[in-house]
């Protein structure tokens, strides 16, 4: 069974317009779905991007514009500047690393409902209340907020430097066992031609 590296922050809009599509390519080819999130500020910084606030203003306006657009090319709810982010990615991304090691959950749904929260519904999620109603819709124990807290960090931390050692330099990010690389939601046809062809 194929392996998919997935590098990514909730804190990421592109990731958010990812929607489902890694999940359903990963159910359609019978890959499995390593989720990663990261520190992806600290993955600019090492990997020579640039962090939002220091881009060029041309680059600002055009990532606008097309956040926009491919929004509502996919008819999604998306809101470009949410009220709460940016926020701390943190406790979200550890959430969801003691999700996918407790198991017997939604964790695809989890990771959706999280980006869902923040780009489309205006919810905090650095808020352990938000993360905990996500976490029991999804079938996983509330209390991960908190038991899974040290083992998160761990796991964040090394997620950044596994990133930067397989070449990652932007979110959302995937990463094949044989190399093979994909970097944006648009390039997720390209994934999945990839793995076909494979298979």
């Amino acid at each position: 069974m194929p392996k998919i590296d997935y590098f990514f922050t909730p804190l990421s809009p592109y990731t958010y317009l990812a929607g489902g599509a890694l999940e359903n390519i990963a159910e359609k080819v019978r890959a499995s779905i390593h989720y990663r999130p990261l520190d992806v500020v600290s993955l600019f910084g090492r990997t020579g991007g640039v962090a939002l606030p220091d881009r060029h203003p041309s680059r600002l306006d055009y990532r606008a514009q097309d956040l926009t657009r491919r929004a509502a090319m996919l008819n999604m709810p998306f809101h470009l500047k949410p009220a709460h982010v940016p926020t701390n990615p943190a406790p979200a991304s550890y959430a969801i690393i003691a999700a996918q090691n407790a198991g017997n959950g939604d964790l695809g749904g989890l990771v959706q409902g999280i980006l869902r929260a923040a780009w489309a519904e205006e919810k905090d999620i650095a808020s352990d209340a938000v993360l905990q109603d996500l976490l029991d819709a999804n079938g996983f124990d509330r209390s991960l907020t908190m038991s899974g807290m040290l083992s998160g960090a761990e796991t964040y931390a090394q997620n950044l430097e596994d990133a930067v050692s397989h070449g990652v330099f932007g979110a959302p990010f995937c990463v094949l066992e044989d190399g093979a690389k994909f970097w944006g939601q648009d390039r997720l046809g390209d994934l999945e031609a990839y793995l076909t062809k494979g298979s």
